[in-house]
């Protein structure tokens, strides 16, 4: 069973949806006891990081026990910036802290929000990229980015101007950038790669 983390920020309810169209056991939940016996979580959201990370709240320290377990966490759009640790996003907030890392904002002579469709050269050693070959294009939508510093991180880029990272792999944490639950046949291949390496558990690693 895959949890997405309910915790009252946009897009969660697609994502779950999402994952039933391709096949996979989930649930969306905040219930203490689920998330700890979850083969794998999610944490999506369409929100400001402060916002997000205060309405994960208790939840954090949850995540990252669990995280620490070795099971496998994605973090989609505000969840992938959730799991650096801090963000600069309208004020200062501390993050999870399971990648080092921080959240800037994309830099100036860009357009911003960064949204639509945008290609990710896809690196051959991330496991939520198997099956999907050298470049995709994923769907984007955010105004600020994580600046990734953590050298146990393997990153695939976008570019957007600037190697702007799409997505994150380090041992069992996962972020995306972009959306997969918007990003069609690719997005849903990722999703499908998270689910495999859920029912894998630390055998995938």
């Amino acid at each position: 069973m895959i949890i997405v983390i309910d915790y009252n920020v946009g897009n969660v309810r697609s994502v779950c949806n999402a994952f039933n169209y391709v096949g996979c056991t989930v649930r969306l939940s905040r219930i203490e006891s689920e998330i700890r016996k979850a083969d794998g979580l999610v944490l999506p959201g369409v929100a400001a990081f402060g916002y997000a990370i205060g309405q994960l709240g208790s939840l954090s320290e949850i995540v990252k026990e669990y995280a620490a377990g070795g099971r496998p966490v994605l973090g989609i759009c505000v969840g992938h910036q959730l799991l650096f640790d801090k963000s600069f996003e309208q004020g200062e907030y501390k993050g999870l802290g399971l990648i080092k890392g921080d959240v800037v904002a994309l830099p100036p002579g860009r357009v911003i929000p960064h949204m639509g469709w945008n290609k990710v050269s896809v690196s051959k050693d991330m496991k939520l990229f198997d099956g999907l070959g050298g470049e995709r294009h994923f769907y984007f939508a955010h105004s600020f980015y994580a600046k990734i510093t953590d050298n146990d991180a393997r990153i695939a880029f976008a570019d957007y101007g600037f190697n702007l990272p799409a997505s994150v792999q380090k041992a069992n944490i996962y972020g995306t950038q972009f959306h997969p639950e918007k990003s069609g046949p690719a997005g849903l291949q990722i999703l499908k790669n998270f689910a495999s390496l859920c029912e894998k558990g630390a055998d995938a690693y």
